[in-house]
């Protein structure tokens, strides 16, 4: 009895995954944009997922898609928190000192230049929530808190001054 409740799972999981690896692959790649990464929790969810069914016994999850989306995009924020706690790593030996210091930075300090030039042609409130979103890293909650706006008007705001700020690069 115990061998064919065994059998029984192993060709619901094989059921499980032939029937939404391809959506669920995309989705997670959609998020990370990167293969190697969307490939490892791929299988990290499907891992987690069947632990919990073979833990807990469970024949049918309704929404097999959305289930395992919700474990995928957990992981994902786990990574992201890890990510942004670790900081990122920088390989010492790879560093040059000498080829830092001869580096010419007129390049940067051009393009900067007209990125600012490109902001006075802003309007105020273009350029406030560019500079909160954007260069201050506030989430769009944060930002409509701080302008007094709803979150929507603060999206709306944020897409309307970007397009106008690379139409204004455009013209430089």
């Amino acid at each position: 009895m115990r061998k064919n409740n065994r059998q029984d799972n192993k060709e619901m999981i094989e059921k499980l995954c032939a029937d939404t690896w391809r959506e669920l692959y995309r989705f997670i790649y959609y998020k990370v944009q990167n293969k190697e990464e969307a490939e490892d929790i791929t299988q990290e969810t499907y891992a987690k997922a069947i632990s919990f069914i073979n833990k807990k016994n469970k024949e049918v999850i309704i929404d097999q898609l959305k289930y395992l989306k919700m474990i995928a995009m957990n992981i994902i924020r786990d990574r992201w928190r890890a990510k942004k706690r670790r900081g990122s790593k920088v390989n010492l030996e790879d560093v040059n000192p000498e080829e830092l210091s001869i580096e010419d930075f007129t390049d940067t300090l051009s393009v900067k230049n007209q990125i600012e030039e490109a902001m006075t042609k802003l309007t105020k409130e273009q350029q406030l929530v560019i500079e909160l979103r954007i260069i201050k890293g506030f989430s769009v909650a944060e930002t409509a808190k701080m302008m007094q706006k709803s979150d929507g008007a603060i999206r709306v705001l944020q897409y309307r001054a970007l397009k106008t700020l690379a139409k204004r690069l455009e013209e430089i």
